[in-house]
């Protein structure tokens, strides 16, 4: 191994390094790797982005793990790594795991009406537009906690469209880092949903609100949950609601005005403890940290002899759960593609424009944060960068290159 490859080897310092390998003796082209590589670096150098990290792992260890680029716009620091990111949704995946293993312990059926949990949701109706006007019309069925793992609740988010419902959205104070998951939860409650619960596919809020019930049924607050059953037990380390101001040095920053649309970009703040812990979007980790979760996925469940879900509740969540008859709003599911338990599944080896196999599971971030399971090849890849308008873009270019090193 020459010491290029060995330094993009290096392992972070505070969260234990999966296992290395020789790129080649996992099957794997280190030629095709360094054309990777190559790619995200002509990237940095036109102002895409900042820089990025990029993880590769097939058969249980790691044969690609480099860093590129910059930190931060503002300051020299090269990317590491053990650079911090804003992992935004890829939350989404680990607290659907934390829900699942409460269905493991027997706490709560996936069918169960979410009301049970949160009365809030027992009166909601559903928004309906008539010239111009919003009409409330009755639920005829509960919002079930399967429909929040599917995001076919009804529930929406204010900046995936501009409907009356998320008009109502925008106004309140949802957004806010300072109200509890208790209060989010009940704002949520009161506002009109956007379609009958069942009846669409909208990215949503809805995992704001698993992360609710498993405070309520935990009887711990999210952040004391998750820590508990998974990051502790998966050695991720690194993974919060905030990081600690002695990692100031180390977190990744986007440009501040977008390098394609021009518009200001505005991240939260990695260092300041939110009175929120979104189980949608608020939590901050590394790419070693989230690597060693998606090997556990990889695995069916465990790592380090350490099982933390049920093999075959992983394979239920990784299945295709949206029936023929679900309208799937939105471009967020790409052709031959359809939704889990937390995760996005590919249905088809072709029909998308990118590279990939049927059977894998995956998910992202807004600010730019991906990653994705393939178990047909036994990989996964994590990417790591903060550019919210670059994600799209990216996402396809790191998934293509990828598999074109898989021999």
């Amino acid at each position: 191994m020459n010491a290029q490859i060995a330094a993009k080897h290096a392992s972070p310092p505070q969260t234990p390094s999966l296992p290395h390998a020789k790129p080649e003796s996992i099957g794997l082209s280190p030629s095709r790797l360094e054309r990777l590589s190559d790619a995200f670096k002509r990237e940095v150098d036109k102002g895409t982005l900042p820089g990025a990290t990029i993880l590769v792992a097939r058969k249980g260890q790691i044969g690609w793990f480099d860093a590129i680029g910059r930190q931060s716009p503002a300051d020299a620091r090269p990317m590491a790594h053990d650079t911090i990111f804003r992992i935004f949704s890829m939350t989404k995946p680990i607290v659907s795991v934390g829900i699942m293993m409460l269905v493991e312990d027997g706490q709560l059926l996936l069918a169960e009406p979410v009301a049970k949990f949160i009365p809030e949701f027992a009166k909601q109706k559903v928004g309906v537009e008539r010239n111009g006007r919003l009409e409330l019309v009755d639920v005829p069925r509960p919002m079930t906690v399967q429909d929040l793992l599917r995001h076919t609740s009804g529930i929406t988010y204010d900046h995936t469209g501009n409907s009356l419902v998320q008009q109502l959205y925008k106004e309140s104070r949802l957004r806010s880092r300072k109200i509890t998951n208790a209060e989010h939860a009940a704002m949520v409650a009161e506002l009109p949903l956007i379609c009958q619960p069942g009846a669409e596919w909208n990215y949503s809020r809805s995992t704001d609100i698993l992360g609710r019930i498993i405070e309520v049924v935990s009887g711990k607050t999210l952040g004391a949950y998750l820590t508990e059953r998974i990051l502790a037990p998966l050695q991720m380390a690194e993974t919060a609601f905030f990081t600690g101001a002695e990692n100031a040095a180390r977190l990744a920053e986007a440009y501040p005005t977008d390098p394609w649309t021009g518009e200001k970009v505005q991240l939260f703040n990695m260092l300041e403890q939110p009175t929120m812990e979104s189980g949608g979007g608020g939590l901050v980790s590394t790419t070693m940290d989230y690597a060693r979760f998606c090997q556990m996925l990889l695995s069916g469940g465990t790592l380090d002899g350490n099982r933390i879900v049920g093999r075959k509740t992983l394979e239920l969540m990784a299945s295709n759960h949206l029936s023929a008859d679900v309208k799937i709003k939105g471009d967020f599911l790409p052709p031959g593609h359809s939704f889990g338990l937390g995760f996005a599944v590919r249905l088809e080896t072709g029909m998308a424009p990118i590279l990939g196999s049927a059977g894998q599971f995956f998910w992202s971030g807004m600010a730019g944060t991906f990653f994705w399971i393939d178990p047909k090849e036994d990989l996964f890849a994590v990417f790591m960068m903060q550019g919210p308008g670059q994600r799209q873009h990216t996402r396809t270019l790191v998934r293509n290159l990828v598999y074109a090193a898989v021999e």
